[in-house]
C-alpha cells in the first residue's frame, strides 16, 4: 500500500489539492478494495473523527473522475470502489456472501476487447463479472 506522502503526490499529480478527506478515503480504499461507500465513510470516520456522507461521496467522486480510483457496480449490488486503475481487469463475485475478487484480463491481446459489433465505437474497457461460490461459502454448505 502506498505511504502518506505517495497520496499526496497521487492527488498532485492529478491537480487536486491534498486535503484529509482525499487522503483518508484514498487509503480506506487501498486498504479495503470493493468497498461500499458505507464502509468507506465508517474508516474514515475512525481515521479523521467526523465527516459527512456527502464529503465522502464528493471525494469518491474526485478520485473517481481523476482516475484514482474506479467505480464497479456489479448487478444487484451497490456502487463499490477500488483503487486498481488502469488496467482491463475483471471481477469474480460470490452468489452467497458477495465477496468480491479481481480477476485479471487475458494476457497479451485482450480477447473481451473484441465486440461482435463494435457500432463504430473505439472499445478501451470491457466489463466482465464472473459469478460464482467463493471457497468459504462451498465448504461451508459441503
Amino acid at each position: 500500500m502506498p505511504t502518506a506522502p505517495e497520496f499526496e503526490q497521487m492527488l498532485r499529480r492529478a491537480s487536486l489539492r491534498v486535503t484529509s478527506p482525499r487522503l483518508a478515503v484514498l487509503s480506506a480504499v487501498h486498504e479495503h478494495p470493493h468497498a461500499d461507500t458505507d464502509s468507506i465513510i465508517g474508516v474514515v470516520r475512525e481515521s479523521l473523527g467526523t465527516v459527512s456522507h456527502q464529503a465522502v461521496y464528493d471525494v469518491l467522486r474526485a478520485l473517481t473522475t481523476a482516475g484514482l480510483l474506479r467505480r464497479i457496480e456489479p448487478p444487484g449490488s451497490v456502487a463499490r470502489y477500488e483503487a486498481r486503475v488502469g488496467d482491463n481487469h475483471h471481477h469474480v463475485v460470490c452468489r452467497s456472501c458477495g465477496v468480491i475478487a479481481d480477476v485479471d484480463c487475458a494476457v497479451g491481446h485482450a480477447p473481451c476487447l473484441t465486440a461482435s459489433d463494435d457500432h463504430g465505437f473505439s472499445i478501451d474497457e470491457a466489463e466482465v463479472v464472473y459469478w460464482g461460490t467463493c471457497p468459504d461459502c462451498k465448504s461451508a454448505t459441503a
